[in-house]
């Protein structure tokens, strides 16, 4: 079993090495392809991430208008405690809102001392214990003469899955079509190997050997353009995703909450991995198939 292994692993290289050109435009199509894949998987799962900590984000902001006396802000406080649900309220002036806003812009922030004055608002911040006790108090929130605009996430939500679906759709589209691209190329790949070694196939169907021995060398040919394709698109894009959060985390935009790294794009290797070997196995199979009558 195992000099059988051997002998299919070391004519898969060796026809590899016979038709370098078209294995390199295979192992290219299948990286490019497979980066794709990756790439949309990371968005799509990121934006489904988004969404789902904003939901957990149980709480609203209702910022205040400009110019309100002491008592009317203190008013609208006592309004909000009075709400059902109500789990936690907090203040937040306009000076300690700039505050908190230049501590989030990190190296940026030196950009808002060309602003003047503080043209963001006062506001409350009210948690609560339900989602549904969330939105029946923002509707009333937003009847209070004091208040300026009530925000709690939903639109965003929305939009993220909106968003989400319009990159799957488009996504699983692309990816098909790249897909039947790399059937194509891999499958031409190996017809040609088969069509160089035709006489050396006749021969070992004559002396006896069999139709899955024939067959496996192809196969692992295939197998291997998928691996190596596949292998180098989840490097560029475990190193691209690392760097993007590097960047992330030194420009302070801590609020942005990608998942991490780890286990994550080992999720996402091993997907890519399985889907070129799968694709790279396919292409052979059809080729022979369609060309070898074994």
């Amino acid at each position: 079993m195992f000099s059988s292994l051997r002998y299919f692993w070391s004519e898969a290289f060796k026809s590899l090495f016979r038709n370098q050109f078209m294995a390199i435009a295979s192992v290219l199509t299948v990286t490019v392809s497979m980066f794709i894949l990756g790439g949309f998987l990371c968005v799509v799962l990121n934006i489904n991430h988004m969404a789902s900590y904003l939901e957990n984000q149980v709480e609203m902001t209702v910022y205040l208008k400009e110019g309100l006396r002491t008592e009317q802000v203190m008013d609208v406080g006592a309004h909000l405690k009075k709400l059902p649900g109500i789990k936690e309220i907090s203040f937040t002036n306009k000076d300690q809102a700039m505050a908190d806003f230049k501590e989030r812009m990190g190296n940026q922030s030196a950009l808002l001392d060309s602003i003047n004055g503080n043209p963001l608002p006062a506001s409350y911040q009210v948690s609560f214990y339900s989602p549904d006790e969330l939105k029946a108090a923002v509707d009333i929130a937003k009847t209070y003469s004091s208040v300026d605009a009530v925000q709690y996430g939903q639109d965003i939500i929305d939009q993220l899955y909106k968003i989400a679906q319009i990159i799957r759709i488009s996504g699983i589209m692309l990816i098909l079509f790249l897909a039947g691209a790399e059937l194509f190329i891999i499958s031409n790949t190996i017809r040609l190997t088969v069509f160089a070694r035709r006489r050396e196939i006749q021969i070992m169907k004559y002396v006896g050997a069999t139709n899955g021995f024939i067959r496996w060398p192809f196969l692992f040919e295939g197998m291997i353009i998928g691996f190596i394709g596949s292998s180098i698109a989840s490097l560029i894009l475990w190193l691209g995703y690392n760097v993007i959060l590097d960047e992330i985390a030194e420009a302070g935009l801590v609020f942005i909450p990608l998942i991490s790294l780890w286990p994550f794009m080992m999720y996402v290797v091993l997907i890519l991995m399985a889907a070129g070997i799968l694709i790279g196995g396919s292409g052979s199979a059809i080729s022979l198939r369609k060309y070898m009558k074994v």
